[in-house]
């Protein structure tokens, strides 16, 4: 994966005060998202938007991109 997170975003949302609890009572992000977040997957550019609005920040906050080696 190119893309990398530059955060832990789910500590970034705690500190805003969203908790997974109260991010899966809202309805803000699904449970398959929330888990990916864990596992340090990619999520949908819908989530990434989400997640700009609830940290109020721009994508390059949240994710990079590196370069993958020839190797990979």
């Amino acid at each position: 994966m190119a893309l990398k997170y530059k955060i832990n975003v789910l500590e970034a949302l705690k500190s805003k005060g969203f908790t997974t609890y109260r991010i899966r009572c809202d309805k803000l992000l699904s449970e398959s998202t929330v888990q990916k977040l864990r596992e340090n997957q990619p999520i949908a550019w819908e989530n990434l938007e989400t997640l700009c609005r609830l940290l109020d920040c721009q994508p390059d906050a949240i994710i990079y991109y590196e370069k993958e080696s020839a190797g990979d």
